[in-house]
C-alpha cells in the first residue's frame, strides 16, 4: 500500500538518524519527499527522504500548503509553529 503525500503534510520519520521527529512536507518527487521542520532542517536546505521511511499522521497545515501552492516563501518560523500546533493537539 502506497501512501500519498501532498505539500503540507505533517509527517512522521520512522528511519535515520532523524527517526521520531514530525515534518512538514515541502514537495514531493516520485518516491522521495523534501521535509523540512524549520530546526534540524531549514527551507533553505530540506532533507530529501524516501516515502517508505515517513509514516503520514493526520495533521496537516493548510496555512503551509496553501504558501507552498502559490509559491510564497515560507518560513523556518511558520514551519516550526505548525508542527508545535500539530504535537499539542496530539498530546
Amino acid at each position: 500500500m502506497e501512501e500519498k503525500f501532498s505539500m503540507g503534510d505533517i509527517v512522521f520519520s520512522k528511519a535515520g538518524r532523524d527517526s521520531g521527529r514530525h515534518y512538514v512536507v515541502m514537495s514531493v518527487d516520485g518516491n522521495f519527499v523534501y521535509i523540512c521542520d524549520g530546526d534540524l532542517h531549514k527551507v533553505d536546505k530540506p532533507k530529501k527522504k524516501k516515502i517508505k521511511h515517513i509514516k503520514s499522521t493526520a495533521g496537516s497545515s493548510e496555512y503551509i500548503a496553501a504558501k507552498l501552492a502559490e509559491e510564497a516563501k515560507v518560513t523556518n518560523t511558520e514551519l516550526r509553529r505548525a508542527i508545535s500546533e500539530f504535537e499539542e493537539a496530539q498530546a
